[in-house]
């Protein structure tokens, strides 16, 4: 399945535009990635803080490149390239490609999920029991793109408009029934969704997150809204709805967005699906869950109270694209816990070690919170916060962890280009405000805080790593280096062993 568009017929969907050269020459493909062009492609030029495509055209053109996307007027490019001007790359972007793909998202189901914490988790779920359904399933996510069961890496929550559409196309070829898919705030700020049609729209909640991008609370909401107007917009598919957390205290404002089905779960407000006789323990959760289609008993290998969140909205997704309540609940039986989502170290020591992503205030409050429920001692947390992102919110961590724990060790997450010592001491600011008389140490080196975490340890502790979670890698001002916690915590119990 390949598509071939002219440079004239892309041009004709965006105002404004500008051909040099060949109107009517063949594009076979789009690429942002000069290292990704064929014979054929249309190269796009982006601008960013530390790159410029346009210092890569003829690197484009040696590879096949017969036209590029800019938004200057004044482009050298080899003899025999074209050029369409434009004048915004990303507003181009967002009609040309879905246009060129010929809309993939429209021949299959797409379920998305927006919202601060459990996207991971809950777009798992949600794979897993239309794959039990019987279902050939895509999933876009934090940690990595899968077509079935075949892995690629990805490197943004969203990729942007070119990567995605690519993605979906790839995903149709192979007869992909349903796309599963996390769909982040920049995502739709920065209008990357755009040309998908969506089926089902999930929102999980909305705590203090990408300040330092959206600059207010209300602007991030806002921008969670646009998937919401989206799954209500009309399309060539029926039965679109929207499941809302009404627990939430955003989830008025995202109703309010929402014109098509809509099914709500909680488990203190009224709603369609609510959670009763909640009980959680060290080996998972059991609850059960009301609602039209009757009562559905869980017995999880899941714990916390945040995974029952994580539980309603994939069975909210997955009732709404009719599936029998018999295999939901057979499949979230035997689900396991998602890679750095509260993820046991397995290790022949006396204390539990879990590796988590949580790096807002509200998911480190979640994970310590269930911690507290099933530790039969001292929960130790070690946990930092990432630089070039939201300072608000470091002051705040600081303040619930040392709030919740009983050993606080603040330490490096990714410093990018900050300071880590000056990020430690916004930290320490709310830590001290409510440490009293427990212990906590700022270890700048994250490594070093794991093993002085691990050495400390008694019997019934456990040991929280928050922050970094599946991340392989830590981001430093000059360069990424490997760094697993999962890894970390390994070697220092091996070292106490």
């Amino acid at each position: 399945m390949k598509f071939s568009k002219t440079l004239e017929e892309l041009a004709l969907l965006v105002q404004n535009t500008k051909i040099i050269g060949d109107a009517k020459v063949k594009i076979s493909s789009i690429e942002h990635d000069s290292r990704k062009i064929s014979e054929g492609s249309l190269f796009v030029c982006f601008e960013g803080e530390h790159f410029d495509g346009h210092n890569f055209i003829n690197q484009a053109f040696q590879a096949g490149a017969k036209a590029i996307l800019t938004t200057r007027n004044n482009v050298e490019v080899p003899s025999g390239m074209s050029i369409l001007i434009v004048p915004d790359i990303l507003k181009a972007l967002a009609v040309i490609v879905p246009y060129f793909y010929d809309y993939p998202s429209k021949k299959m189901r797409v379920i998305g999920v927006t919202g601060t914490n459990g996207k991971t988790t809950t777009t798992y779920m949600i794979r897993s029991i239309l794959i039990n359904a019987g279902y050939r399933v895509g999933l876009i996510g934090t940690i990595q793109t899968m077509i079935e069961n075949e892995i690629f890496p990805i490197h943004n929550t969203t990729p942007n408009v070119i990567d995605l559409q690519h993605i979906f196309f790839e995903m149709l070829k192979r007869s992909i029934d349903y796309v599963v898919m996390e769909v982040s705030s920049h995502a739709l700020a920065e209008n990357r969704v755009a040309g998908i049609e969506f089926d089902t729209a999930v929102f999980t909640n909305l705590t203090q997150d990408h300040l330092d991008y959206h600059g207010t609370m209300e602007n991030y909401l806002r921008a969670k809204t646009k998937l919401f107007d989206e799954v209500s917009r009309s399309g060539l598919k029926n039965n679109k709805t929207a499941v809302v957390n009404v627990d939430d205290e955003a989830s008025g404002e995202i109703l309010q967005h929402v014109s098509c089905n809509r099914l709500t779960y909680g488990i203190k407000n009224n709603s369609d699906l609510k959670a009763a006789e909640v009980d959680v323990r060290a080996d998972g959760t059991k609850f059960k869950i009301r609602g039209e289609f009757g009562v559905m008993k869980l017995n999880l290998h899941v714990t916390g109270i945040f995974n029952v969140y994580n539980v309603l909205a994939a069975v909210g997704a997955t009732l709404a694209e009719k599936i029998d309540p018999a295999v939901i609940s057979k499949t979230l039986e035997h689900f396991k816990s998602v890679p750095g989502r509260f993820e046991r170290i397995f290790a022949d020591v006396p204390f539990t070690v879990i590796v988590d992503y949580a790096h807002t205030p509200d998911g480190v409050e979640n994970v310590i919170e269930t911690a507290r429920q099933i530790v039969k001692n001292r929960v130790i947390t070690v946990f930092g916060c990432g630089g070039d992102r939201d300072r608000t919110k470091r002051p705040i961590m600081g303040r619930l962890a040392a709030d919740l724990s009983d050993i606080v060790i603040a330490t490096s997450d990714n410093p990018r280009t900050e300071n880590p010592t000056e990020i430690l001491k916004e930290i320490e600011v709310g830590i001290k405000e409510k440490i009293g008389e427990k212990i906590y140490n700022c270890i700048e080196d994250r490594h070093a805080a794991i093993f002085h975490a691990v050495e400390i340890a008694q019997p019934g502790d456990i040991i929280l790593i928050l922050g970094k979670g599946h991340e392989d890698y830590q981001i430093l001002k000059d360069r990424t280096i490997h760094f697993d916690d999962r890894e970390v915590a390994h070697e220092a119990i091996a070292q106490k062993l």
